[in-house]
């Protein structure tokens, strides 16, 4: 869909541009501009320079298809998002309103991150579209693979959707879901370790006080010796550290008589003997980091998509401030280089004091100024 992202005073929006004029009275348009249907974006429709645009309203909503970089999609999130899959199109039926005009694509469907509810674009209209396959996708690019019930729970959904069709994509799809879950909570078992825990405590109930005060004094002398034994080693790998930092660029060799004549030694010896030679430092590839105004490093940027914001579970650099989204902005590599991107924030995200539209790109130079909100770094 032609779309695009605008901010208009303290709301973003994104905007989807109409190909043909549309009939403001009909019923669809009428409804969805009233607003107040739960779990669909809040919309409305107007017209400039003759030209008709539908605007919903994403403010303080983060996009689903930029939510997953380290994490992954979960058992838990299915289970929620399938289970709203099941609302919304419960609430279009009440209001009258065809669930064929929902886009599935996941770069337009939203979380409120903060009651963690799922929102939904509705095209009045529309004619169908392909992008149950396209969300279908996206959930093989980010479960985890490691539970192989949700990875195998995934790819028959996958297979069903193609036979079945997006009518799929509701309540049999959770209903699937949740045989799944029951299944394996039926071949749950306990874990070694809450058996091993479950003696002990019975080894406990049953032990003497005098026995309790031995116990207690072994771990005490088992903690101290591995506390120290970690500090001895945290110490010497300082000391290293900075013996190496002191001796950088510098080497001293000095040339032996070994495999010399007598009058071969004796000439050479005053010239040759504890000769210094100068070794050229390779120059060591400098790691980018994100720097306070006072020249303080406040963490280097290792790994990509990083994500900033407030959201402990969500982001790779919690910024406890209130001028922070939850998930406000990250940092992406392409090709090499380095890209600021704003993620639907609140307060806005800034490079060299302008202003990024939700979800740009702007790429980012040595010694640029960084704002998310109220709170300055230095990328360098």
């Amino acid at each position: 869909m032609n779309t695009e992202y605008i901010r208009i005073l303290n709301c973003n929006y994104e905007r989807l541009a109409l190909e043909k004029v549309v009939e403001e009275r009909r019923y669809q348009y009428c409804i969805l501009g009233r607003g107040g249907i739960k779990y669909l974006l809040p919309c409305s429709l107007r017209i400039m320079d003759e030209k008709y645009y539908l605007y919903y309203d994403i403010s303080s909503k983060q996009n689903v298809s930029q939510s997953f970089g380290d994490r992954r999609i979960t058992r838990d999130w299915m289970r929620h998002f399938l289970g709203e899959v099941v609302a919304v199109k419960a609430e279009l039926e009440r209001y009258l309103l065809e669930d064929r005009c929902i886009t599935w694509n996941p770069r337009h469907i939203y979380q409120d991150l903060e009651r963690d509810d799922f929102f939904f674009m509705y095209v009045p209209y529309a004619e169908g579209n392909e992008d149950a396959d396209v969300l279908m996708e996206f959930f093989l690019a980010n479960i985890d693979y490691g539970d192989d019930e949700l990875v195998a729970f995934t790819y028959q959904a996958y297979d069903r959707l193609q036979s079945q069709g997006v009518e799929y994509l509701g309540s049999a799809m959770y209903q699937d879901f949740l045989k799944l879950t029951e299944k394996v909570n039926r071949q749950s078992v306990v874990p070694e370790r809450l058996v091993e825990q479950e003696r002990l405590e019975t080894v406990r109930q049953v032990m003497k006080p005098e026995e309790k005060a031995v116990l207690r004094e072994g771990k005490k002398k088992r903690f101290f010796f591995w506390e120290n034994r970690r500090k001895r080693r945290e110490d010497q790998d300082m000391f290293r550290q900075d013996l190496l930092g002191q001796m950088r660029g510098y080497a001293v060799c000095e040339e032996t008589s070994y495999g010399k004549s007598e009058p071969e030694k004796q000439e050479s010896f005053e010239e040759e003997f504890g000769k210094t030679i100068y070794i050229e430092e390779k120059p060591l590839e400098k790691e980018r980091g994100l720097y306070q105004e006072n020249g303080e490093l406040l963490i280097r940027l290792s790994h990509f998509p990083f994500v900033v914001g407030k959201k402990r579970d969500n982001v790779n650099l919690v910024l406890n401030d209130y001028s922070v989204s939850r998930v406000h902005a990250r940092i992406v590599e392409i090709g090499g280089e380095h890209y600021l991107e704003d993620l639907n924030s609140t307060n806005g995200t800034y490079k060299n004091g302008l202003r990024l539209q939700p979800y740009e790109k702007r790429k980012l130079e040595e010694h640029d100024e960084i704002r998310f909100g109220k709170l300055e770094y230095i990328y360098r």
